[in-house]
């Protein structure tokens, strides 16, 4: 029996997700625990400032003789061009990372360029070869799994952490932030982390060796944090984060220009979320992103029930993007509806690190504070 349709009354996750539960007051369990992470891991607005000097100290004294201090990726969005743009405003001398899998649309390029040139930030680009990232992702397409952005998620991590341990440096700065990313179901994005996953389903529906893809394995993973004492700082929450107030910034003092929607800098990222998702899933990212944002205050409920009422994706842009995205993988209209029809599979399916990485939740979330404090 289908389950009855309920959306949470104070934020506006629903049971589009499949593992949702709902509390007292209709009350769901996602936004609850976003509230509950937010109180425990945010400092309060009056102790940010002192917080973030004592990073910044911290960062420039361990960097004294070095060429940079710190590494920061940037992929163009909001988020890493504000952490690039309050990184530089500190003083830090940070190399700027990018993870160039093919699907940078130009503007993406323009707003990373006109960034750093402005900020005086070096930029390192890592090009990924084409055909074996396209052989990797058309995998997780075949695999039918809701992440198909895990190549990139995964490779973006696994270059940031190569490159700090090339530069002898500690600190990977990164966007990532609680104001407007706490909600995310493990149902709609399984761990990027996962190399042994990553492994399994490019070796069930692949063909080309992995040789310029960044990897990361948990045994590298526990080497650089515990043993090298690196650390990927989620350097937003040590602000006050109102990402609309960013963009009016980052356009005045940067010349950055907008997209238009959450990480819709990536082609690829654009019709994953816009068309893929909703369509072969019922996933809707914009739920979990607006529900965040109500719970840090930055968004109304009735605003957000709002939006959700205009398309995700506009007619004319779909029309292209579609045409774009089935020529860059060398797929027909047909090879790509046979995709979306084959029956949505769990990423547990697929071997993988999930008991580690989901069940054993002590160790992550032990892991989490240890690999995200300074």
């Amino acid at each position: 029996m289908a389950r009855p349709y309920q959306v949470c009354t104070r934020c506006i996750m629903d049971t589009s997700e499949p593992e949702i539960s709902f509390g007292a007051g209709g009350v769901c369990n996602h936004c609850t625990s976003a509230l509950a992470r937010m109180k425990a891991q945010l400092l309060p607005p009056e102790a940010r400032d002192l917080a973030l000097q004592k990073l910044a100290s911290q960062i420039q004294h361990e960097g004294r003789g070095k060429e940079y201090d710190c590494v920061i990726g940037v992929s163009g969005g909001v988020d890493s061009t504000m952490t690039a743009y309050l990184v530089k405003k500190l003083g830090l001398r940070p190399l700027a990372v990018h993870f160039d899998n093919g699907w940078n649309s130009e503007l993406a390029v323009d707003n990373i360029k006109r960034a750093l040139d402005h900020l005086g930030i070096e930029l390192y680009t890592h090009v990924v070869d084409w055909e074996e990232f396209r052989d990797l992702q058309i995998s997780f397409l075949r695999a039918s799994v809701a992440n198909c952005e895990i190549p990139t998620d995964h490779g973006i991590t696994a270059l940031l952490f190569r490159m700090a341990a090339r530069l002898k440096v500690r600190f990977i700065l990164s966007g990532s932030n609680l104001a407007t990313e706490a909600i995310m179901p493990i149902s709609w994005a399984y761990y990027n982390q996962d190399l042994r996953h990553l492994k399994a389903v490019h070796r069930r529906f692949g063909t080309k060796p992995l040789q310029t893809m960044p990897t990361i394995s948990l045994s590298h993973y526990l080497y650089y944090v515990f043993v090298r004492r690196m650390r990927q700082i989620p350097f937003l929450n040590y602000v006050h984060y109102d990402k609309e107030e960013a963009k009016r910034i980052l356009e005045k003092e940067l010349g950055w220009r907008d997209y238009g929607g959450k990480h819709y800098e990536s082609v690829w990222t654009r019709f994953f979320q816009g068309y893929y998702l909703p369509v072969k899933f019922g996933y809707d990212k914009r739920r979990p992103h607006y529900s965040t944002m109500i719970c840090s205050n930055l968004m109304t409920r009735e605003r957000a029930l709002a939006e959700m009422e205009k398309p995700v994706y506009d007619g004319l842009l779909l029309k292209q993007d579609m045409q774009f995205v089935l020529k860059k993988f060398g797929l027909s209209r047909e090879e790509f509806a046979a995709l979306l029809a084959e029956p949505p599979k769990p990423h547990t399916v697929y071997p993988s690190h999930n008991f580690l990485f989901h069940e054993m939740r002590f160790f992550k979330n032990a892991f989490r504070r240890i690999a995200t404090q300074a």
